[in-house]
């Protein structure tokens, strides 16, 4: 296993940015968390233990999306993806610490901290959960481990696990709170069965299964029987007068009683479009799809998701696009799909406004999900697919009637065939790898769909509808199918997940300016991509610079809410600090077509061009701004 890298001290995530670090690298911060605890707590609870420090090691705050690197519109040059933080390195420090509190012996002289509380969830009850059994070079080692203390077993893990150099591990435990790093890594031992750290023995996701005491479980269960009983009789009573609620899962109680509302929430009224709807119809959206699933006709699980829309419990999950609302539906909304896909029973619905998915545990469990998109104004370009689930980072997909192949294609080998998915006669894909599921960019899947003749590529950015992606000029964009469209994406792709989760409806990608680099060094790319969302106020545009032979394209400035680079501001400028191969620094800058002249000032510099890019030498770490004429006599600044 690679850890990410994470050679800077970790600065406090977006609470999203950290949430998609522990779903992305959880079985390795959970190994993390067992390995460091202590063995005296036994196996059973050491396991239980790990997950519950891992899933609370996400944040309680929020932080301000962060901007570093830019200044004064012109960021330094960096050597690689130019994104924002991916928060591994963040919550990597909170499980450890936890890990290490949970450690501390309890006393009456001081309160006790959040690690050494007992683990609320999660909770297995009538099994006893162990990994699976090693050889006797794992037994060794577990009994070593057992030897030493919790900063001397945390050292351990962090080089053998993690793969930190001696100074990264010593940064790591000072800033986990170890009072003597230095002594924890000289007790942390010879690193020659290093290898033996990611051996089954220690992974606490892969699990087996015993039973508890059945003797007293039985007395325990006799006690419980006769309790639930009483408890059923009184919930009965309690619910006669309403009308009752039970039918209605984990909703919350009704608490209006109105006709248009009662409507809404009828299985017979919802609406259902004929298979060849979308044939004839005006329009070519949402509400062409017509109801799928084995699940279509189970009245009982359609009363339950609409009853969960209208008044979801204290059990019940609910996310949200930005800019969507979560309230009930208006009226009998639309049903797209029920039925069992993979561990949970799905149903889709549409109101002309919002897709809503409804989720419940095939196991018959409680819980449920709650999940809403806006989707207005959708076109037979944005509604070819809605996502179903998402399960060990692989991602099942509903595409729309009109679909009729689908293909896997890895957006950062431009040159390779994309892979020929099956769909079943509902429509469903197979369950495929998400984009960047072990949270490095080395990869970056999308699906080709073709119907109503055209392929359209869409990849997903945790939302139920996947984003469109396309390339051109600002109003000529067009569906990504050309080898040089497909190698602009190359380019760009790993720079997708800082527009993930905030709603959005299509990223078109543009290369608009090719820039001779000074000293003969090359030529160099300009690209801007926007990524426009369904609310249509919060879209995001960011400018990449592509340096000769780099694989990858740099940030060189971003903007949220801009017209730039959009149908209604069809022009973007841009800058970067560049250094020549002979280490002279240079102001760079590339302007689109609409550019007549650029002009850069401040920092010690002070420089003009003719046309749409400049180039200038610079000192480094100049802060300088950047203008430049458009076409129409008027000036415009650099995006930023």
């Amino acid at each position: 296993m690679t850890a990410p890298d994470t050679a800077t001290r970790p600065l406090p995530p977006d609470v999203e940015q950290a949430e998609a670090a522990i779903v992305e690298h959880y079985p390795r911060l959970v190994r993390l968390a067992y390995l460091v605890l202590p063995p005296s707590l036994g196996r059973n609870r050491r396991v239980l233990t790990a997950h519950s420090l891992t899933q609370r090691a996400l944040p309680r705050g929020r932080r301000a999306a962060d901007a570093a690197g830019v200044q004064g519109g012109v960021p330094a040059q960096r050597g690689g993806l130019g994104g924002p933080e991916s928060g591994y390195a963040y919550v990597r420090l909170r499980v450890l610490r936890s890990a290490l509190e949970a450690g501390v012996p309890l006393t009456f002289r001081a309160l006790p901290l959040r690690g050494q509380l007992p683990a609320l969830l999660p909770q297995v009850w009538g099994l006893r959960l162990f990994p699976r059994a090693g050889g006797a070079e794992e037994l060794a080692l577990d009994q070593w481990l057992a030897t030493l203390n919790g900063p001397g077993r945390a050292a351990c893990v962090l080089r053998a696990l993690e793969g930190l150099a001696e100074p990264d591990v010593l940064r790591v435990l000072a800033e986990a709170g170890v009072a003597d790093p230095a002594a924890a890594v000289a007790e942390s031992g010879d690193p020659a069965h290093d290898d033996l750290f990611s051996s089954p023995e220690f992974d606490p996701c892969v699990l087996q299964a015993r039973p508890t005491d059945l003797l007293r479980r039985r007395r325990f269960a006799r006690a419980a029987v006769a309790g639930a009983a009483a408890l059923a009789v009184c919930g009965a009573l309690l619910a006669l007068p309403g009308g009752g609620w039970g039918t209605d899962g984990p909703a919350a109680p009704p608490y209006a009683r109105n006709a248009a509302a009662e409507q809404a929430l009828d299985p017979a009224q919802l609406v259902r479009a004929t298979p060849a709807a979308w044939r004839t119809s005006s329009r070519t959206d949402y509400s062409t799809w017509p109801a799928r699933g084995d699940r279509a006709g189970d009245t009982e699980l359609l009363r339950r998701a609409l009853a969960v829309w209208a008044r979801p419990g204290k059990a019940v999950v609910v996310s949200a696009t930005p800019g969507t609302p979560a309230g009930p539906p208006m009226g009998p909304p639309q049903l797209l799909f029920a039925g069992a896909v993979d561990q949970a029973v799905v149903v889709l619905l549409y109101d002309g406004l919002r897709v809503v998915r409804y989720a419940e545990p095939r196991n018959g469990t409680a819980g449920a999900a709650l999940d809403f998109a806006r989707t207005d104004g959708a076109t037979a370009d944005t509604a070819t697919a809605l996502v179903l689930s998402r399960v060990d980072g692989n991602v099942r997909y509903l595409t729309a009637p009109w679909v009729t192949g689908a293909a896997l294609r890895d957006l950062l080998k431009p040159g390779e065939q994309p892979a020929a998915l099956k769909l079943t006669p509902d429509g469903l894909t197979p369950p495929v790898l998400g984009p960047a599921a072990n949270g490095e960019c080395t990869g970056w899947n999308a699906l080709a769909l073709t119907g109503d003749g055209a392929t359209r590529l869409v990849t997903d950015l945790g939302e139920l509808t996947p984003a469109r992606l396309t390339s051109g000029a600002p109003g000529a964009a067009r569906d990504v199918t050309e080898a040089a469209e497909l190698g602009e994406w190359s380019k760009t792709a790993c720079l997708l997940p800082s527009v993930r989760s905030h709603g959005v409806r299509s990223v078109n990608a543009w290369t608009y300016a090719k820039q001779p680099l000074p000293e003969g060094d090359g030529a160099a790319t300009w690209l801007c991509s926007r990524a426009e969302t369904w609310q249509g106020a919060a879209d995001r545009v960011q400018v990449q610079f592509l340096a000769p032979g780099a694989a990858l394209a740099a940030q060189a400035a971003k903007a949220e809410g801009s017209a730039a680079c959009g149908t209604r501001e069809p022009r973007v400028l841009a800058g970067v600090l560049w250094k020549s191969r002979a280490g002279q620094w240079y102001v760079l800058a590339a302007g689109s077509a609409q550019f007549t002249s650029l002009t850069a000032t401040g920092g010690g510099v002070n420089g003009s061009a003719n046309g749409n890019r400049l180039a200038v030498k610079a000192p480094e770490g100049a802060q300088v701004d950047l203008s430049g004429r458009l076409t129409d006599g008027s000036r415009a600044g650099a995006l930023r």
